[in-house]
Parts: structure tokens; C-alpha cells; sequence
């Protein structure tokens, strides 16, 4: 199975509760609303599980072996079980979505290549950062 999108269908920009409304049509519970930094790198995982993405707010690119699927606000992007990708964010703005499995459940296989999920990209950015003695 290949990684699918659906382009939003209104002529109205989307909003959280409408891009939330549109994932409910497909039956797959969302786990998490999630903001990646722009510039974002994302590494080579799978999932254990069917995913689903809905773009709140920015644009990013998902690698899939078959080549990469751009997703912008009020895309819907489906992810089949198993098939390793990668993000990248290649602009300076932020990318925001929900994601959801087709059971709730999330179960990520990191593939090594040593980026780490962007959960571990953040605290390993606020562990770099200078403190400041006030």
C-alpha cells in the first residue's frame, strides 16, 4: 500500500475544529495535536499501525519510499502500517496537524538513523540551550 492524501475540499481556509470535523468522517481516533519547528527533520520510522495526519496550519514533506507527498493546511494524509518515512519542514515556518491511528494507538519503529522523533529533537534542543542566571 502506498501513503495517500486528500486535499481539503472547502473553499474556506481550515480551521482545528474543521480539519478535527474532517478526520471524524474517516473513523481513525487522533492521540495528538503536534507543532513542528520550522526547518524540522524528522527521522525514518514506520508505524505499527494505520496513521492518519490532518494539516491544521503550514506545509511539510513526507519521504515515502515512492517518493515525497507535500501536505499543506486542510490536507488529509493516510498512512498505511509499516511503510518507513521521514519529514522534513523546508521553510521557516511552523507545521502543525493531528494525528490519529486507525485503533489510538501509537507505536513508532525508529529506524536508526539518529535524529529521534521530533518529541526528542525538542528536548534535546531545550537541554542545548544556554541558561540564563537572572
Amino acid at each position: 500500500m502506498k501513503a495517500r492524501i486528500i486535499k481539503w475540499p472547502h473553499k474556506v481556509p481550515p480551521t482545528k475544529e474543521s480539519v478535527l470535523a474532517e478526520l471524524e468522517k474517516h473513523g481513525f481516533p487522533v492521540y495528538d495535536l503536534q507543532t513542528v519547528p520550522p526547518w524540522c527533520e524528522r527521522s525514518l520510522h514506520t508505524h505499527d499501525y494505520e496513521e492518519i495526519r490532518g494539516a491544521v496550519e503550514g506545509v511539510t514533506t513526507f519521504h515515502f519510499p515512492e517518493g515525497p507527498l507535500t501536505i499543506e493546511a486542510g490536507d488529509i494524509l493516510f498512512i498505511p502500517a509499516g511503510v518507513p518515512h521521514s519529514l522534513r519542514t523546508h521553510n521557516g515556518n511552523p507545521f502543525t496537524a493531528y494525528k490519529g491511528s486507525i485503533n489510538g494507538i501509537r507505536k513508532v519503529t525508529e529506524l536508526g538513523d539518529g535524529k529521534g522523533s521530533v518529541e526528542d529533537l525538542a528536548r534535546q534542543e531545550a537541554s542545548e540551550s544556554p541558561k540564563l542566571n537572572l
